[in-house]
């Protein structure tokens, strides 16, 4: 029995519009690889930092899934993954992490894949490189829920989840530093801003990659972001999770397509979902019943049973966003394949 069903309206999507699209050979630049959940009950008082909406999708994504999930969606693709793991706040966050690097770099030993080692604010730059080294790990990725827990979400900074110190040694070592930016601002954000900025004119040696377009899902969370950053030649983006057409084409128009990777996110892109955006607030338009109360979540709503006939995998949606996003900008076979793959085997060193 396969991971998930893959309906002939999916085949479809994918024969007719995706599959004459799509390279022989992808790297998929952000996929999350884990073998456990980390959830847990909440802590009285404690405040959520994150949607929660991606933990509707799957629990758990050990690597077997991950290929899987490759084969059946992308059936006549060969995709290599960048992995990481992933994080949690509170009580035994630092275990989870431990565990979870560690898991990430026995399967990426084992299958011969790139992986980022997940970083906690709290190690110093010593331990980065002992833990880098030990996992053959070639970077780092981390998250803003990691951040003090005494800073609210709204107030968090680049620097309380990636510290100057890290990215001192980042730099020494010109590793890969994939970010999440926080802050409701986004891309858009004036701090956010300022700090790229400076990432980029004090660690110039550093291979910093801004994920989901800097979390621009709405046109409106663009503001001066790319103009800002189109001059940082060692920035480059991912589109991962991103599906707005506009904002990929923007984003690609403005620092060229040498500077955007794909990246899918997985495992939340096996979501079923069309998101939509509703004055600047994203909305993934989900089947009825498929992810539990909808209530729990302002970014779900569900659609009609009729509507859901139509909606596929939020992958597809995102690779035929890019797709639209290559047709206005009449970019070159080559051009495609460089965000689908050469651009990461780049900045990977598996040209």
């Amino acid at each position: 029995m396969s991971l998930f069903p893959v309906t002939a309206y999916d085949k479809s999507v994918y024969r007719d519009e995706l599959a004459d699209f799509l390279p022989a050979k992808m790297i998929d630049i952000h996929a999350h690889c884990y073998a456990a959940s980390g959830e847990r009950e909440p802590v009285p008082g404690e405040v959520k930092r994150t949607v929660s909406w991606p933990s509707k999708v799957a629990s758990v994504n050990p690597i077997e899934d991950l290929l899987e999930t490759y084969s059946l969606l992308l059936p006549e693709q060969e995709v290599v993954p960048l992995i990481f793991a992933n994080a949690i706040s509170g009580p035994g966050a630092q275990e989870y992490l431990r565990d979870g690097n560690n898991y990430c770099a026995e399967v990426a030993a084992e299958h011969k894949i790139p992986a980022l080692y997940f970083s906690h604010p709290a190690e110093s730059g010593a331990e980065l490189e002992r833990a880098v080294a030990a996992g053959g790990f070639c970077g780092l990725k981390s998250y803003l829920n990691l951040s003090p827990t005494y800073l609210p979400e709204a107030e968090i900074r680049i620097f309380d989840f990636f510290t100057p110190e890290q990215l001192e040694t980042a730099n020494k070592n010109k590793w890969v530093v994939m970010l999440h930016i926080p802050r409701h601002g986004r891309l858009a954000d004036p701090i956010n801003l300022a700090q790229v900025e400076k990432i980029a004119a004090r660690w110039p040696d550093l291979k910093l990659i801004l994920a989901h377009i800097g979390r621009a899902y709405c046109s409106g969370d663009v503001g001066e972001g790319l103009k800002r950053i189109a001059p940082l030649e060692r920035v480059s983006f991912d589109f991962s999770a991103n599906c707005n057409a506009g904002v990929i084409r923007d984003t690609i128009d403005a620092v060229g397509p040498h500077r955007v990777l794909w990246g899918s996110d997985l495992p939340i892109l096996r979501m079923r979902t069309r998101r939509i955006c509703e004055n600047n607030f994203y909305i993934n338009l989900v089947p009825p019943g498929l992810y539990g109360d909808e209530s729990v979540d302002p970014h779900l709503r569900e659609v009609s049973e009729k509507e859901a006939e139509t909606i596929t995998f939020f992958l597809y949606e995102q690779l035929l966003a890019l797709k639209q996003a290559a047709g206005e900008l009449r970019l070159t076979r080559s051009e495609i394949e460089a965000i689908l793959h050469d651009n990461a085997a780049r900045i990977l060193g598996l040209a």
